[in-house]
């Protein structure tokens, strides 16, 4: 049924409009955010995995028989994410 359904001119086609509509200069711009995106959604995965993988390692260095949570850091080239603390919350007057 769907025999010889996406050829090389389709894609040539699919190219040309997504250059019309988002135009050349916002491309790589977009290219670039969707390629931080990835990097973050692969390091959550897996800080997801090795938090859900069996506790078989020894209990944390505090006594409280839970392992420390490893911090997300920053893909390369990217600024590191900082985050408020409790005595750092003014609101603006």
């Amino acid at each position: 049924m769907f025999r010889n359904a996406l050829q090389p001119w389709h894609l040539l086609v699919v190219a040309i409009v997504v250059i019309v509509l988002f135009g050349s200069k916002r491309l790589p711009d977009t290219a670039r955010a969707l390629g931080k995106s990835l990097r973050i959604l692969k390091s959550e995965t897996k800080a997801m995995k090795e938090e859900d993988a069996p506790q078989t390692a020894a209990p944390s260095p505090d006594g409280t028989g839970q392992q420390a949570r490893h911090p997300v850091q920053a893909a390369p080239g990217e600024a590191p994410l900082t985050s408020p603390t409790s005595g750092d919350h003014t609101a603006p007057r």
